[in-house]
């Protein structure tokens, strides 16, 4: 993405990276942390048909990852966010991305969760939407492919031995790598990639 396309897809003003990507060794408690933020969202959103995910990199065993628990809620429809951005407030979460023109894309962050952490990124997706699945797809296949697992891990710390001006570089520079993985999760599981 272009600068003028991270800021856009911003709420607010994006943070600047303008240095390296901070990676961390798996940490056994980034589970834990998932499960409690998730025990929180479902109780605030019973109103909401709802599904709830730990995805990222901290979701798979032995993968080093940037202290940031990411989360994916699919719910009917991300562009009614008065259905539920305000019950995730209340939790201290803060509406940061917009993208409704990407599967009407949401993200939500929260920081202050845990030693372990510096923040969780809530990732909002219409249930049943091809980026939910590939997410889901990516997860599984890290977590079962050690080959892959490891391309990717050395992927990442090549990365983060380089200066970025917003995280979304770093995000992009990876998916030449991530798009190889995920074709081959996706003829696992009988999808596409695309």
């Amino acid at each position: 993405m272009t600068a003028e396309q991270i800021e856009a897809a911003h709420v607010t003003a994006p943070p600047k990276l303008n240095g390296r990507v901070t990676l961390r060794e798996y940490d056994s408690r980034w589970p834990t942390v998932f499960a409690r933020e998730a025990a929180r969202i479902r109780e605030r959103l019973g109103h909401v048909e709802h599904r709830i995910e730990h995805v990222g990199s901290t979701s798979v065993p032995d993968l080093p990852a940037k202290p940031v628990v990411d989360l994916l809620l699919t719910v009917p429809d991300p562009g009614d966010e008065a259905r539920y951005v305000p019950a995730l407030e209340s939790l201290g979460f803060t509406l940061v991305i917009r993208e409704p023109e990407w599967y009407e894309h949401r993200v939500l962050r929260r920081h202050d969760l845990d030693p372990s952490v510096d923040s969780a990124n809530l990732h909002v997706l219409p249930e049943g939407c091809e980026e939910a699945t590939r997410m889901l797809r990516f997860r599984d296949h890290l977590r079962t492919t050690p080959a892959d697992r490891n391309l990717y891990a050395n992927t990442k710390r090549a990365l983060s031995r380089r200066t970025w001006e917003y995280m979304q570089n770093y995000a992009d520079a990876k998916t030449e790598v991530v798009t190889a993985i995920l074709t081959r999760a996706m003829a696992e599981g009988g999808g596409s990639a695309s």
